[in-house]
């Protein structure tokens, strides 16, 4: 897996893993919810907020969506889908004040641009580009975004491992620091959506890309159960949204975590990093004296005289095993041998107190 920055952090297979705490359109429209949030986040322990650069007049049609009918999370938005749309765009005049407090509040500035031309914007102000999954499929975008020279995050929800692969190909031909993220696009925050998430699909990626790409996840599940698996998994770099209350009116409040509950999902994870450790088995420090008190030493049942030899029915396998007693699962390379001195009934035998 290769190695690369993302600002000072690094990515990679030996590296925490790197939290982008998607504020998206949780800022209803209001730099100081915005700031308020970035701090809120980088108190929970992310490493990056993320924002998103649209225009609504270049990204949805207002027209198509009208004559398509609301359709999946769009259901239950009052406002037509160009209007909310045009509610959660971002002012682009914040971009600089909110990388400013990002850089205040220890975190990365991070943002998805969904415009050529806030490709271009906002390559001054992030050390990573973020494509979304709705992206995936636009070839002229994405190889924009690869020639810029940073890193690559890319969300590959509702798409095909054809899609897949032709999009991570032509990244790859113009930039080899890619972090691809195993995602699903629903956003209707049903428990059902944990049947969809398949994060089994990271092991065909890292079967598939190899040594080419960080793995990551970008989820919209509740909680944190998909956010552990992925990293058991070996993702690196997970991003979730995140907002102050749930109850807040706007597309993305629902789905998203809020402090308390990013908090824990840090903590856990932080967990099972430690958890996870190596691929070695070995007896670890923190076994040593159980392995002494847990397994089982040879005791002798009897009086036992110089020469004489050592019968299998002389020893009793008890607990506990100091550092020197015989081995017990190879025991029988040591009956019949004799005993180089007297020894007293319940002593442990050792490889001192025979002859060779």
């Amino acid at each position: 897996m290769k190695n690369f920055l993302i600002n000072r952090s690094k990515i990679g297979k030996n590296s925490k893993v790197y939290f982008i705490a998607d504020i998206a359109a949780n800022h209803d429209g209001n730099i100081n919810r915005a700031k308020k949030l970035i701090k809120l986040c980088a108190k929970a322990g992310a490493d990056a907020a993320k924002f998103q650069h649209f225009k609504a007049e270049t990204i949805v049609s207002d027209y198509g969506f009208k004559k398509l009918g609301k359709l999946s999370h769009h259901e239950k938005w009052k406002k037509s889908v160009f209007q909310v749309y045009k509610d959660a765009s971002l002012n682009v005049k914040w971009t600089k004040i909110l990388k400013e407090e990002c850089k205040k509040n220890n975190i990365d500035f991070l943002t998805a641009p969904y415009d050529l031309e806030y490709v271009d914007l906002v390559n001054k102000y992030i050390s990573a580009y973020k494509i979304g999954s709705g992206d995936i499929t636009w070839k002229e975008i994405i190889v924009k975004i690869a020639k810029k020279n940073k890193p690559v995050i890319l969300a590959t929800g509702a798409s095909n491992m054809n899609e897949v692969n032709s999009t991570v190909k032509e990244i790859l031909k113009h930039n080899k620091r890619l972090v691809l993220m195993q995602c699903n696009t629903n956003y209707t925050n049903k428990i059902e959506n944990f049947n969809y998430i398949h994060l089994n699909v990271l092991k065909n990626y890292k079967k598939t890309f190899k040594e080419k790409i960080i793995l990551g996840l970008s989820d919209h599940t509740p909680g944190n159960s998909t956010v552990l698996g992925a990293i058991a998994l070996g993702a690196k770099v997970i991003e979730k949204h995140f907002t102050d209350n749930n109850d807040r009116i706007g597309p993305d409040h629902k789905f998203s975590m809020n402090p308390k509950t990013w908090s824990e999902m840090v903590k856990s994870s932080r967990e099972l990093e430690l958890a996870l450790g190596g691929e070695i088995k070995r007896i670890e420090y923190n076994e040593n004296q159980s392995s002494i008190v847990q397994r089982r030493g040879v005791w002798v049942n009897k009086n036992k005289k110089k020469n004489e030899k050592l019968q299998l029915n002389d020893c009793d396998f008890l607990r506990p095993c100091p550092k020197n007693s015989l081995p017990i699962f190879n025991i029988e390379k040591y009956v019949g041998k004799r005993f180089k001195k007297d020894i007293k009934k319940n002593s442990l035998v050792t490889k001192l107190c025979l002859k060779t």
